[in-house]
């Protein structure tokens, strides 16, 4: 049985898809881009900024499972310039400790939705 996951602290869908779904203690989020909860805009003033926004995103959908960041065990990341992979890396890394840091794969794309720079998905477990 699976359960939807929706707060008001991350954005909105945009389309037919949830922020996340849990199904026995498993959560699967959608990914996550730099749209900012409060206004509805993009985040996107650097590579920082804008990877910043989406892990705060991240975090509030994680939050709303009753789950945080220790709970993820994979992470998907998705750019559109390989470029851009250690400023985004870098800001990801203060989410994480090391040591227990999920699995992840990073991809580089030709485009994202609203053509932003990186997005990002994991999976949690309780």
């Amino acid at each position: 049985m699976k359960k939807i996951i929706q707060t008001d602290n991350a954005p909105a869908p945009i389309g037919p898809y949830s922020q996340a779904v849990l199904t026995g203690n498993t959560l699967y989020t959608s990914g996550q881009i730099a749209i900012n909860p409060v206004n509805g805009e993009l985040e996107m003033s650097s590579i920082q900024e804008e990877t910043e926004q989406v892990m705060r995103n991240l975090k509030a959908v994680l939050e709303a499972a009753e789950m945080d960041f220790e709970n993820v065990i994979k992470s998907s990341i998705f750019i559109s310039d390989m470029n851009n992979f250690s400023e985004i890396n870098a800001v990801y890394s203060k989410y994480f400790d090391e040591a227990t840091a999920p699995a992840r794969e990073t991809v580089e794309v030709a485009n994202l939705p609203k053509f932003v720079n990186v997005e990002i998905s994991m999976i949690a477990v309780k």
